[in-house]
């Protein structure tokens, strides 16, 4: 299946680890060009040169995505250098642990800058871009957003804006022709992912629990299931969607998990 990606502009938050990551490739595979935006500099340049190697185009911009400037530099890098903008997938963020009772007014505001801010700032700036190539944005959001988790009230905040952010955008931009939709993970294995489950008591035995509550194959999301959906909603062949919050999870967000 073509899905017409080929020698369009796409920038990907936070595309050089986990989803990210996997999502830069598939464009890449797709034939389109990938702009990496996120602030290890290091890690940026290893899936730059992965993609290059395999015969795709990439290129990066490095800084910390909570700074305006640094998503208005992104915009400008990217525009300078492909003079166009297709699609913007929104996808960095992390689940930091800021609670109600352990957190701090300021870590919550904090969270909130730097898990949802950019998801805004990168769409503002990139919006008269998006408007030419009526063009279309992606947001990675979280099963947290609707199903809770505890002690994460920043992360969860945020990706509950990010849901409601998908159907205002979508409503904004119809006159543009700008779709907009929302990917909605539940329990993927990424490299954060692994670092968090490190962190608890018993991790084997705690990561052995959540995969038997995953209803579809008692198995864990791969990121590449995440960015297959995300680029097919990039592409001409999800033309018609717009405003939807996806769930890609194995049915763990709304399907009973008693089942056997």
């Amino acid at each position: 299946m073509d899905l017409n990606l080929a020698n369009k502009v796409y920038i990907v938050t936070g595309g050089a680890k986990g989803i990210g990551a996997a999502i830069s490739k598939t464009i890449a595979a797709e034939g389109g060009i990938v702009i990496i935006a996120g602030r290890n500099k290091s890690d940026n340049q290893q899936i730059v040169d992965e993609i290059v190697k395999l015969g795709g185009k990439a290129g990066y911009v490095t800084g910390e995505l909570g700074d305006p400037g640094v998503c208005r530099e992104t915009i400008d890098f990217t525009v300078e250098k492909y003079g166009r903008i297709d699609g913007l997938i929104n996808n960095a963020g992390k689940n930091d642990g800021v609670g109600l009772e352990k957190g701090t007014p300021e870590k919550f505001f904090g969270s909130l800058r730097n898990n949802l801010s950019h998801f805004y700032n990168l769409a503002h700036y990139a919006l008269p871009y998006l408007k030419k190539t009526k063009g279309n944005i992606v947001n990675i959001g979280s099963k947290v957003a609707v199903t809770g988790q505890g002690n994460t009230s920043g992360y969860a905040a945020s990706k509950g804006a990010i849901n409601a952010l998908t159907r205002e955008w979508a409503v904004e931009l119809l006159p543009y022709s700008i779709r907009v939709n929302t990917v909605l993970p539940a329990e993927v294995w990424t490299p954060l992912y692994e670092n968090w489950i490190k962190t608890l008591p018993n991790p084997e035995e705690k990561l052995a629990q959540i995969v038997s509550k995953i209803p579809l194959g008692k198995r864990m999301t791969t990121s590449e299931e995440i960015a297959d959906m995300a680029v097919f909603l990039l592409s001409d062949r999800s033309s018609h969607t717009t405003g939807q919050i996806i769930f890609v999870d194995g049915g763990y967000s709304h399907l009973d998990r008693s089942i056997e």
